[in-house]
């Protein structure tokens, strides 16, 4: 942790420093980004304490939400300012990024020095196809919008039921845990456990909260810089949304899953990419059509072709890979051969 608060401490001050005196948008927006990845850290730390202290089960549950709370936040600041075409075009990237390039880095990283690594492919094909789903359900107002004028209202309808899929999705989780597991969780609470076995709670709320505000500031700081930076690049408004917006809030969670995979923990980053894109889908989505509305600006879930079309490849690349239990780092090449494939088409829209 003491690393991360560091490059915070020198990265965040330069962020504010260059809004404060109008420096380069390009500059300013290279440091709230870079100040992002601490930020996430941090919260990945205390966002996994917690976790020990919830047990497996919703512990896992907690470090996947809030893992998407940068993303989500930066969204928030983006629609503020009236970029839904770029809050959509993130939430389109941060799948393809998870998807693609968090994952194949990943089995690149974690299968450099080892022929091959296994992980529960039935658990990966159950995220995967829940996923699928999620992104079926995305293509049915971009289909009402490509035939006739765009509706934001079957868009909020298709919002509900995301939402509603998702909350179910959690009754199923929790209500069918093994027993194994939830004796586990049961001895997490156990009061005559030492201090030292007890997880520290308030400060992980404390690093939480605290965290949760300074990622807000510099998503405050990132969006403001975005737009200028893209014109100085030379860059589309979705091409923005899909690979820097995106990018910027996907780092520290990327950096997380490259690491799990090194560890010969392949599992465990896929549970977080994949399990992540997901909850982008049911969660993030419909979370930031309602936040739309309440801004009185509302959002469409009305997504280009070319969106719809890398969205579709990406889902069936990362479940042909995960369909057997077992990859190698050749096919994470072919992961992010596909990403870069992807974004010389958005480049080039």
């Amino acid at each position: 942790m003491k690393r991360w608060l560091l490059f915070l401490g020198v990265v965040g001050p330069l962020a504010i420093a260059c809004r404060m005196f109008e420096i380069s948008p390009l500059i300013t927006f290279a440091f709230s980004a870079a100040a992002l990845v601490p930020l996430g850290a941090l919260m990945e730390d205390a966002t996994e304490e917690l976790a020990e202290y919830l047990g497996p089960t919703l512990g896992g549950l907690l470090n996947a939400t809030l893992g998407n709370a940068p993303e989500l936040i930066i969204a928030c600041m983006a629609l503020s300012k009236g970029l839904e075409d770029v809050v959509k075009a993130s939430i389109t990237g941060s799948i393809l990024g998870n998807l693609l390039f968090a994952n194949g880095i990943s089995m690149i990283a974690g299968g450099w020095n080892r022929k091959f690594q296994k992980f529960n492919h039935e658990t990966a094909g159950l995220n995967s196809g829940l996923l699928y789903l999620a992104i079926v359900a995305l293509v049915v107002p971009a289909m009402f919008g490509h035939t006739t004028p765009a509706e934001k209202g079957i868009s909020l309808q298709v919002a509900v039921v995301l939402m509603a899929v998702y909350l179910v999705s959690l009754v199923y989780i929790i209500s069918n845990r093994d027993p194994v597991i939830v004796a586990a969780e049961e001895r997490h609470h156990d009061p005559k456990a030492t201090p030292e076995e007890q997880p520290n709670v308030k400060r992980a709320l404390v690093v939480l909260t605290a965290v949760t505000l300074g990622v807000a500031l510099m998503s405050e700081i990132l969006t403001d810089a975005i737009g200028p930076t893209a014109t100085s690049l030379g860059l589309t408004t979705i091409f923005t949304g899909v690979f820097l917006l995106a990018s910027a809030g996907n780092i520290a969670q990327t950096f997380n899953a490259v690491q799990f995979a090194r560890d010969d923990n392949l599992e465990l980053t896929l549970s977080t990419t994949v399990g992540s894109s997901t909850q982008i889908a049911l969660l993030v989505a419909p979370v930031l059509v309602f936040v739309s509305y309440a801004m009185g600006n509302p959002m469409d879930l009305v997504f280009s072709k070319l969106e719809l079309f890398a969205l579709l490849v990406a889902t069936g690349a990362i479940r042909n890979t995960t369909v057997d239990g077992v990859s190698n780092w050749m096919e994470g090449v072919l992961l992010v051969g596909v990403y870069a494939l992807l974004g010389i088409a958005f480049f080039a829209t």
